[in-house]
Formats: C-alpha cells, sequence, structure tokens
C-alpha cells in the first residue's frame, strides 16, 4: 500500500501537470471504484483542479466551487499519467481522468478490487472522511506521545492504525522500529520517555529520508514504480538478509496477508519473536534466539522463521 513517501510523491507529481487545468472528463472502466452517487461524477467536468492535498492515505483533487474527488489507492491501486486520451488498461484499469495536457490512470493490480473514488462536495463532506490519524511530520512530541497511550497495542498495530498515526503502513513502520530499535510487539504502554523520543524522532527521520531518496529519483518525473520493497530499505523484505547495522539475519512474522520483518538482535536483545502459526506448529523446538535458530539449521537443515516450507 502507498504509504507517505510515495503518496506526497504523487501529490508532488501532479500539481505542474494538472493543476488549473478543467477536468474534461472521467472514464470509468469498473462501475464499482465509485464508491458515491450523489454529486455525480459528472459534476466535475469542467471545473478546474486549484490545490491538492493528502488525508491519511487518501488523495484529494480539490476543485473550484468547493468540489472534491478523493482517491483511495489502497493495497494495489496505482496512477500512471499518460498522453491524452489514453486508453484504460484492460484487465487492470479502473478509471482515467482527461485533462487538456494529459491522462491520469487508475489502475490496481490485484483480485480484490479495494481502491476507491469518491465525489464529495464542501469542507464538511470532505472532514468526514478523515480517520483522524496523526501528521507525525507537523506534530509535537507530546502530541506523538499521548496519541501512542491513547490505547495499549503492540507498537506494530499502533504505528499502522489510522486512527493514530496518518499515512503509516507495513513497510516504513518496520523500517521506523528498526531504526528507533525497538521491538514490534512490544505494548504501547511499556514505552519510557525516552523510547518515545527516539521512535517519535525515528518516524520522522525515515519519513522525511524515503521522501527525499524518492523526490530526487523523481527528478521531476512521475512515480512509475511505486512498490513497498526496495533494495535500500533495512530490514523490510529483508527476510534472512543482513541487518546492515549488526550483520544479523532478518527475521519475520507472519500473520494473515502481512509479515513483520525485524532484527532480533538491534530490536529484541537477540531473541525471536513468534510467529504465531509456526510456533504452535513446532512447540517445544521453536527456537528462542539467534543462537538457538543457528543451531537448529545446522542440526536439522532449513529455517523455522518464515512461512512452512520457505
Amino acid at each position: 500500500m502507498p504509504e507517505y513517501p510515495d503518496l506526497e510523491c504523487y501529490l508532488a507529481a501532479l500539481d505542474p501537470r494538472v493543476k488549473g487545468q478543467p477536468l474534461e472528463r472521467v472514464r470509468l472502466a469498473s462501475p464499482f471504484v465509485l464508491r458515491t452517487v450523489e454529486p455525480p461524477i459528472s459534476s466535475l467536468h469542467g471545473k478546474r483542479v486549484v490545490g491538492f492535498r493528502r488525508i491519511g492515505k487518501r488523495l484529494v483533487f480539490e476543485f473550484d466551487e468547493g468540489s472534491f474527488l478523493v482517491i483511495h489507492l489502497m493495497v494495489a491501486g496505482r496512477l500512471f499519467w499518460k498522453e491524452k486520451g489514453a486508453k484504460v488498461p484492460g484487465r487492470a484499469g479502473l478509471a482515467a481522468l482527461d485533462f487538456p495536457s494529459g491522462t491520469l490512470v487508475l489502475t490496481e493490480v490485484s483480485t480484490k478490487k479495494r481502491a476507491s473514488m469518491h465525489v464529495v462536495h464542501g469542507e464538511a463532506a470532505l472532514k468526514a472522511m478523515d480517520r483522524g490519524g496523526l501528521e507525525v511530520m507537523t506534530a509535537h512530541l507530546d502530541a506523538f506521545a499521548d496519541r501512542l497511550r491513547r490505547e495499549n497495542h503492540t507498537l506494530k498495530r499502533s504505528l499502522t492504525d489510522p486512527r493514530l498515526f496518518s499515512a503509516i503502513g507495513n513497510a516504513y513502520s518496520d523500517e521506523i522500529l528498526h531504526r528507533a530499535k525497538l521491538s514490534p510487539v512490544k505494548q504501547t504502554k511499556q514505552l519510557t520517555g525516552e523510547e518515545i523520543a527516539r521512535l517519535y524522532e525515528a518516524t520522522r527521520a525515515v519519513l522525511r529520508e524515503w521522501k527525499e531518496r524518492l523526490s530526487a529519483e523523481l527528478d521531476g518525473g512521475w512515480p512509475e514504480k511505486v512498490t513497498a520493497f526496495r533494495p535500500e530499505m533495512a530490514v523490510h523484505g529483508k527476510h534472512k538478509q543482513p541487518c546492515p547495522v549488526c550483520g544479523s539475519p532478518v527475521q519475520r512474522i507472519v500473520y494473515a496477508d502481512n509479515e513483520t520483518n525485524y532484527c532480533a538482535k538491534c530490536q529484541a536483545q537477540g531473541r525471536l519473536l513468534a510467529d504465531r502459526s509456526l510456533s504452535r506448529l513446532l512447540k517445544d523446538d521453536w527456537p528462542t534466539t539467534l543462537d538457538e535458530l543457528e543451531e537448529y539449521v545446522a542440526t536439522r537443515g532449513g529455517s523455522p522463521v518464515g512461512r512452512p516450507g520457505s
């Protein structure tokens, strides 16, 4: 799912291409992508784009006369800037927005069509779509600490909760927790003031650095390859690869469709965090430290850490 750095790059790329231009028409390839009926999508035709903003992970197009188009890319949704009148891709295409300067195409490479478009009128209607997550890049430490202590959850869950923090997802939460040297399963109520301050600084630093990195790579171009897996990341998507800080193999916890990547040495004092399904399967054979994991691999072959059969 596109997170803060990617979404900010989308907004930066859209502004010089679309701002000040009228939306000539919207072509819907999938009727299910549009989740609102009133106002109709046709009410935007001919209206001029006066600005852009972001509400959590939602991209907002602001039109004159107080109208808004809100796009949520969810997990697999992506935006592409094409020549004017470009066709909507057959299988993955959801919609196309035609402007005088070109066409913005919305796609979703997934069988689960979750990406959405909403048309709303007025600031009150737009505000109703806000999940309330804190914008960490403009927040003070006290506000950040208040959000963490509001509910008692694991750090991973709290950072990715859109009601608590804005536009942080699975990928960058892994990078943030690694930078802060904190376990993803540590309970927020157990955090010390020093740990909260460390997490606050790590969150801001990771998001800022990745936004700057991705913006520099674009160099005015369009973000064609928006992905949660990048070779420069420290731990996310790096299962079994060496941690860039200590060299220990990166571990993971698998749950449903998501996984958490972490360094046992840097973040958990060398302890392995139990993967729920595998710890139930292996029971007493579950290795609890990196040393036990190395012994397990040496004596039995393979690795118990990760998906069964990995």
